[in-house]
């Protein structure tokens, strides 16, 4: 059976657990041991799938299909393992679940409470499904999102607390994620706020065994002494946390704080291999040591709040990677564009490559369309994701003479060059596809094939491939009636779905580089691992950044 770490936060929230989780999966992985990360997510929604990308950021779709929190894109960044359904639960799918066994009436007439009943439910989603892609588990890491104290995770530090109890006694170990902070007016760094938050903690039942203590400025010998003696750990158990230069530093800077080894420490293994980390030592080379730079202009939606889009800028970083080149990200809000035409050329003459990403709805749209015709018509190198993809086609629509060709995701059209697939598919004479297949309004969601053209450019970045597998998030299709006047228009389709229906992949052979995917490339980007799509455009930026 795995061995558990439950990893809590307290204080304040944004403290980092996510990507402590990422990087200790990331060092336990480095000694040759097999890992999984679960996050357990205490607010009422089933899935964060109809939350604002305001609220809760981007959300990150699994190769089956869940819609998940977007730390799970951090731990599969970091340990290349990738996520499952059984990966994220939320207190509303707890809920949902046992109200439903409720209904059905499993309990046979019991009174259904939080103690047994919700705790019972957390505890077995975290026993569960413990082999890995090539074996039994070694560690299961367990995130508690929110921070200690919220009313929210009490069930959660509940099961957490009887987990402990029921399993053998050096089989789970608890890390908690705290801050020290500095105040400038005393010029001193305080421990209290850490005091307070695991005696929080142990008043729940649960005592931690190694503090991991966020702070601006180094912690001294003596307030780490402190903090053990009054926390109740051994000092070695108390680990600083600075401030990293990048996310990508952070297991090497764990590591030589000796997270890992403590970690091994409070299980009783005393004879873990060192660990390897020269893919680590790699990426932080790559990233810190460029040899070019480019800067790729975003046109989205949520520009706002980076966090929206949180994949997609480590993708570009990886991209950067791969080229060794520094790659700098202008975040532009697609409205700007919907009006004069001047704007839109001082915003993106000095760019060496654009990207319009995916998102929902019409708000922006037409700065989009805007922004893929600057791209077309100064052969500047072009990304189109999801949504991005769709503008692509809708703006070569217009260009072949459709010109109030649209998405009917935006309102009702007279040429729906994007609509919902039953929308077009009859009307086109196309065969309709078996029942439980990828009709009607439901989201597709997860890994889909592609088929891809030879002789094409996606060909070529993909190493040669006939098929790929990626992830998809969207209800919306492009319409398959008007590839022939796209087609005449320059664009060319050289990825469609393996059934020749639904268009995959764009891309204008007349182009330095001119590239529009259905699907989610960034959601398999890793840093030691870089999405071959992002390598690609990143390289034609760099090209591009030559020229002028």
């Amino acid at each position: 059976m795995a061995r558990f770490i439950f990893i809590t936060g307290g204080v304040v929230s944004s403290l980092g657990k996510g990507l402590m989780a990422a990087s200790l999966g990331a060092l336990l992985q480095a000694r040759g041991y097999k890992v999984r990360i679960r996050k357990f997510d205490p607010y009422l929604n089933v899935d964060p799938g109809t939350m604002s990308p305001y609220q809760h950021g981007e959300v990150y779709v699994t190769d089956d299909g869940a819609e998940t929190d977007l730390d799970l894109g951090h731990y599969e960044r970091f340990t290349g393992v990738s996520a499952r359904q059984s990966d994220n639960i939320t207190s509303g799918r707890v809920y949902q679940d046992i109200i439903a066994k409720e209904r059905r009436g499993d309990y046979l007439g019991a009174t259904v409470q939080v103690i047994p009943h919700v705790t019972d439910a957390i505890k077995d989603f975290a026993l569960a499904d413990q082999s890995g892609e090539d074996g039994d588990l070694d560690f299961i890491l367990c995130e508690i999102g929110g921070t200690v104290g919220d009313i929210e995770s009490l069930p959660f530090m509940e099961a957490i607390r009887q987990l402990r109890n029921e399993l053998e006694p050096m089989q789970t170990l608890s890390v908690h994620v705290t801050l020290v902070p500095y105040i400038a007016a005393a010029g001193e760094l305080k421990t209290k706020p850490t005091q307070h938050s695991v005696r929080e903690l142990a008043s729940l039942g649960i005592k931690p065994d190694i503090l991991l203590c966020r702070a601006e400025h180094e912690l001294p010998e003596g307030e780490r002494r402190k903090i053990a003696q009054f926390c109740n750990v051994r000092p070695e158990a108390v680990i600083q946390a600075l401030d990293a230069p990048s996310i990508y530093s952070v297991p090497l800077q764990y590591h030589r704080e000796g997270l890992d080894s403590e970690v091994l420490r409070g299980f009783g293994i005393t004879d873990a291999p060192d660990p390897d980390l020269s893919a680590w030592e790699d990426v932080t080379d790559r990233y810190f040591h460029p040899e070019g730079e480019v800067t790729i202009g975003v046109v989205g939606k949520y520009v706002g709040l980076q966090d929206a889009y949180k994949s997609l800028n480590e993708a570009l970083i990886h991209g950067g990677m791969a080229n060794r080149t520094k790659v700098h990200i202008k975040w532009i809000d697609a409205e700007i564009f919907e009006g004069e035409e001047s704007e839109l050329a001082a915003a993106l003459e000095p760019l060496h490559g654009i990207l319009v990403p995916g998102g929902f709805g019409e708000r922006g749209s037409e700065g989009k369309i805007a922004s893929v015709r600057f791209a077309r018509e100064r052969k500047v190198p072009f990304f189109g994701i999801c949504l991005g993809m769709q503008m692509a086609c809708v703006e070569s629509a217009r260009s072949s003479g459709h010109g109030s060709a649209s998405s009917t995701e935006f309102g009702e059209t007279e040429e729906p060059v994007v609509g919902i697939i039953t929308e077009w598919m009859s009307e086109e004479g196309l065969e309709t596809r078996e029942e439980g297949g990828d009709l009607g309004g439901t989201m597709r969601l997860g890994a889909y094939d592609a088929a891809l053209s030879g002789n094409s450019l996606v060909s070529t970045i993909y190493g040669g491939e006939t098929t790929i597998s990626e992830r998809h998030r969207h209800r919306y299709e492009v319409n398959a009636a008007y590839i022939p006047a796209m087609e005449k228009d320059g664009l060319v389709f050289s990825g469609m779905s393996p059934d020749g229906l639904l268009p995959e992949i764009v891309e204008r052979p007349d182009h330095p580089w001119f590239v529009g995917v259905q699907f989610h490339p960034e959601l398999k980007s890793r840093p030691f691992d870089p999405h071959p799509l992002f390598a690609g455009f990143i390289h034609a930026a760099l090209e591009q950044s030559r020229l002028v």
